[in-house]
């Protein structure tokens, strides 16, 4: 028997053992105490005072001695931004992880990687890798409600150099990526003029007497425009050559339309991803109906998605399309783990994890499409020009008698040669004139060799593509459509770049976000200087090569690393359950337990060894020759790639020997106020009505266990409880949070995990 203390209804339930049970918000103390019980429990509940978790605190010790807990808030009112709607979210992470790779680098791998035989490794990948890391990443972001700083420090202080490291990538990708939104925004305002500027070669005059430009003979009308109109770039990385220009204008122009986008956070941002992610599906779906039009189109496609089952054997294509999977969802950048963390705690954030992956995947496919409908085109044209041109060298060798009337079919006429005719032609010539065939420098003209021309990236988007929009019925409305789509793509990812750096910042220190988000423009474009001088596209090859390949990679291996194997699988899978209202499949927990981190750790090796077999260089544009060269990073280069690369991957060893050796702050004093909340609502999910579980023992004796209908068990059963405090800052020291307050002499254990 029990009674209560009417003086104090508050106090708790006092024992003739001499201990006194205290109940606040689930959590049951013995303290002692001196008075008889004389009351049941039963009683005592039937006088407990409802309990206020606003303004609530606890002050429990021994002797007097007493300790307090901090204010808890509800969670409604932790002040944190949020989504407006699950559309906007899900709009912003695809704005995020469907970028400019999507269009020029995809459908370049697709067709060097045996055409439709690369999508089954890159969906498998996809699989194993891609869903399974873009899911942690969501769920942890979301959990935790911190940016990348706050949720490496709270999962495993030690490897909190995983959020500096992923900070600093983001800065590195931010200040050359809008290098490339400021060449589009240049080539959408010169695409209002009819022709297209770099439709035709400019010609020049000395005097009476006209010239075409000869590097734009040499070449073409659009490289030119590209190299001399637009970069006039040196002949090497070491000419600086001064500052261009006109495309310092343009960057100018790209940084302020980024800040102005996220100037006000999620509150501005998600209202540019209405526009910003959408308008480039609708420009996409009108290129493919337009291309589908066109001669060739069909060539193209049929030659893009012929599949070569050969190449499947080869390790490089697994290579790359694993490195294609791991950057098209932008995982390890933080803008994942951003956006996540303004969602609502029970959000289904695995749900979101397929979906932006799927959609990720068929956008793609649809950019594909598009590109090779067109580039089809382009093919049948050029292969036309080249019939062309070669009939006229067979038409003057026959009128110089270099070769015999006799040769040509009587059907073949010169004045409409066609593709056949002249196969026709150039095989009889090449079977009667064997021995001099070589002399008469006639070109074969196969479509196949045009098709097979691969191109990606800047060459992509800024030659090829723009060359076959010359040829388009109102050439500048879709070369207006296209870069401005270009725009939109690079937009959509800058946002989350920019969200990737601010979020962290933001949670970590008290900076007004506007001043924050300014400042951070201001200085990237002062910094961004670098790539608009007139060697500036060689250090956008640089930064695009060494900045974010091997960091990000292992960012992402230790990021999963930390989860399944420090934090613990078992424990992140209860989390889960705990967050989303069901369990994930088993499929997750093998993939982040074994399969990602094998796939991971194959693709480290592999880029290392990629790294120290291909020399490193660029593709320099050779002025006297009109043409690109390989050259060599000169030494001063070479430091400086191999800097970016120690310069991101420094912060991991350095705060995991500064926190091993107790040098600075774990972190653990900086929770979120919501992620506090979520800790005090699982801690009172211990609360039980069964009075057996407040029945006072004596002192050193362990209280009877919670009922297993109560009881938070881990996954695999076995009646091992959950360590409430989950996803705890603690967690790779081997000790979780503990409880509110926890009686004197009561032995607590680091939960064990596998």
């Amino acid at each position: 028997m029990a009674h209560l203390d009417r003086t104090n209804p508050s106090a708790g339930v006092k024992g003739p053992q001499g201990s006194l049970m205290l109940k606040t918000g689930g959590a049951s103390l013995r303290v002692p105490a001196h008075e008889p019980v004389t009351e049941s429990v039963a009683d005592l509940l039937a006088h407990e005072q409802p309990h206020d978790y606003k303004s609530s605190s606890l002050s429990v010790g021994a002797g007097g001695a007493g300790r307090k807990v901090p204010q808890i808030e509800l969670p409604e009112n932790d002040g944190r931004p949020a989504w407006n709607s699950k559309l906007q979210y899900i709009l912003a992470q695809v704005g995020f992880s469907v970028g400019l790779g999507n269009v020029w680098r995809f459908p370049y791998l697709c067709q060097k990687n045996g055409g439709g035989a690369y999508l089954v490794p890159y969906f498998i990948l996809l699989l194993l890798i891609g869903i399974p890391l873009f899911f942690l990443e969501l769920a942890v972001g979301q959990k935790i409600r911190r940016g990348s700083l706050g949720v490496w420090n709270y999962v495993c202080p030690r490897l909190g150099g995983i959020g500096i490291s992923s900070l600093m990538v983001c800065g590195f990708v931010g200040l050359y990526y809008n290098v490339i939104i400021g060449w589009s925004i240049f080539y959408f305002f010169q695409s209002f003029q009819q022709p297209l500027p770099w439709s035709e070669c400019p010609i020049r005059r000395n005097g009476t007497f006209a010239f075409v430009e000869p590097e734009c003979e040499k070449s073409s009308a659009t490289t030119y425009f590209w190299y001399r109109q637009t970069l006039n770039t040196t002949s090497t990385i070491a000419e600086s050559g001064g500052l261009n220009v006109k495309m310092t204008v343009s960057l100018l122009v790209a940084w302020i339309i980024v800040c102005l986008a996220v100037i006000k956070g999620i509150a501005s941002s998600g209202k540019v991803m209405y526009f910003s992610s959408l308008f480039p599906y609708v420009v996409l779906f009108c290129f493919l109906v337009r291309g589908l039009m066109l001669k060739g189109s069909v060539d193209g496609i049929a030659h893009m998605f012929t599949p070569k089952l050969e190449k499947m054997l080869e390790p490089q294509v697994w290579r790359e399309a694993a490195t294609q999977v791991f950057f098209a969802l932008g995982l390890g950048f933080g803008g994942v783990i951003a956006f996540s963390s303004y969602n609502k705690i029970d959000n289904n954030c695995h749900f979101d994890a397929v979906l932006v992956s799927i959609i990720n995947f068929l956008t793609s496919i649809l950019a594909t499409l598009v590109v090779f409908a067109v580039l089809g085109f382009k093919a049948n044209i050029m292969n036309e020009k080249c019939v062309t041109e070669n009939s006229e060298k067979i038409l003057g060798y026959l009128n110089a008698n270099v070769l015999s009337h006799d040769l040509i079919p009587l059907h073949v006429n010169f004045s409409q040669m066609t593709v056949t005719d002249y196969a026709e032609v150039y095989g009889v010539i090449r079977t009667v004139k064997e021995g001099g065939f070589a002399n008469l420098g006639l070109d074969q003209c196969l479509l196949e060799d045009e098709l097979n021309k691969s191109v990606q990236g800047t060459g992509l988007a800024f030659i090829a593509f723009t060359e076959a929009m010359t040829h388009f019925p109102g050439s500048p409305f879709w070369s207006v459509m296209f870069f401005f789509m270009l725009i939109n793509l690079g937009l959509g990812s800058m946002i989350g770049t920019m969200t990737g750096i601010t979020t962290p910042v933001l949670d970590a220190y008290k900076v007004k976000k506007e001043y924050l988000t300014v400042g951070c423009c201001i200085v990237a474009f002062f910094c961004g200087l670098l790539f608009v001088q007139r060697s500036g596209n060689y250090f956008v090859t640089m930064f695009d090569d060494y900045s974010a390949g091997l960091p990000l990679t292992v960012v992402v291996i230790l990021e999963n690393v930390s989860v399944a194997w420090i934090y613990g699988t078992k424990r992140f899978m209860q989390d889960l359950e705990d967050m989303l209202g069901f369990r994930p499949y088993s499929f997750y927990f093998y993939m982040w337990k074994y399969v990602s981190p094998l796939c991971l750790i194959v693709l480290i090796t592999a880029t290392v060894i990629e790294m120290a077999i291909s020399p490193p260089g660029y593709n320099a544009w050779i002025q006297e020759l009109a043409q690109e060269r390989f050259q060599s990073y000169p030494p001063w280069a070479l430091g400086m790639c191999y800097a970016l690369i120690f310069a991101a991957l420094l912060p991991l060893p350095v705060v995991f020997i500064a926190r091993h050796f107790n040098l600075m702050s774990d972190g653990s004093n900086k929770l979120s106020v919501s992620y506090r909340k979520t800790m005090m609502k699982e801690m009172s999910s211990l609360e039980t009505p069964d009075e057996s579980h407040f029945i006072l023992t004596k002192p050193g004796e362990a209280p009877p266990p919670l009922p297993a209908h109560r009881a938070l068990l881990a996954p695999g059963g076995g009646g091992r409880p959950l360590d409430p405090n989950s996803l705890s800052p603690k967690s790779c020291y081997g000790t979780g949070y503990q409880n509110a307050a926890i009686s004197p002499g009561t032995p607590t254990t680091p939960e064990s995990d596998s």
